[in-house]
């Protein structure tokens, strides 16, 4: 089965590293139009350097400076993206952080940064994204409206001592995706959430970066690896297809197994 996203204009959420980077890539081996969003200008270099590998290899697209907590920002990522493709087919809203604390050491300013970015963020990206392809209407691109995949958690079901501002913004995510694909389901707007478990990336490097620490990961896995940026990228691949047209308000776990709790597996 191979997939073609020719022409299909993607914005890309917090794509200037792991995650985020590996759906990049994903979507322009695919033939998509990729839009390498970074926050600031400390992570411009990094987004240069994947947009400029992208295009050696005959992809096309673009860098846009968006922090996703700000409407003013995320209104100019769409409309500069409009400005220069005459549309947005894909979102992928991927940018996220984590701020963790013990709930009572937890302070308002860390839990506030965690909710605007991975929640709020979303919300205001696929507010966008659903104007326009509303805006837009149908084209020969695709047999839906257009596209939101939300990249999610396996925390947004399990939770996660010490991270509940983190685990809380993916608890809502799924909501707020299950909701707005009920409320536009009917115009063919598809959007799914993601579930990532444990992913090689440079924000959970403490977690696989020595053998000990891989060890205790691995308890946690039934598949026994760790999972790579490219295994999201196929996936956001597939439901960035007309493949996966029936699918729609669904949360898909990415994690090896990890969301079946392997500490039962020995009775618990």
């Amino acid at each position: 089965m191979e997939i073609n996203l020719n022409g299909q204009v993607a914005i890309i959420t917090g794509s200037s590293s792991g995650i985020g980077e590996g759906i990049a890539r994903s979507l322009a081996a695919s033939g998509a139009i990729v839009i390498i969003n970074h926050s600031s200008e400390h992570s411009k270099d990094a987004a240069q350097i994947i947009l400029d590998e992208i295009l050696l290899l005959g992809g096309r697209g673009m860098l846009v400076q968006c922090d996703v907590s700000s409407e003013e920002e995320v209104q100019a990522m769409f409309q500069k993206t409009i400005e220069t493709y005459g549309t947005v087919d894909i979102l992928v809203n991927n940018a996220g952080l984590q701020q963790d604390a013990k709930f009572v050491d937890m302070t308002l300013a860390q839990w506030q940064k965690v909710i605007d970015v991975n929640l709020t963020g979303q919300f205001l990206c696929a507010r966008e994204a659903i104007r326009e392809f509303l805006r837009r209407g149908m084209n020969d691109k695709s047999i839906s409206l257009g596209k939101i995949i939300n990249i999610s958690s396996v925390h947004e079901s399990i939770p996660w001592a010490g991270h509940a501002n983190y685990a809380s913004s993916k608890g809502a995510l799924r909501m707020l995706m299950q909701t707005l694909a009920q409320e536009y389901g009917k115009d063919k707007i598809r959007i799914n959430n993601i579930c990532p478990g444990a992913i090689q990336t440079p924000i959970n490097k403490s977690a696989w970066d020595n053998e000990a620490s891989f060890k205790a990961l691995m308890t946690l896995i039934p598949y026994n690896r760790i999972g790579k940026a490219e295994d999201i990228g196929n996936l956001a691949v597939f439901l960035a297809s007309d493949f996966s047209d029936y699918i729609t308000g669904a949360s898909i776990y990415i994690d090896g197994g990890m969301s079946s709790l392997e500490s039962f597996a020995d009775n618990g």
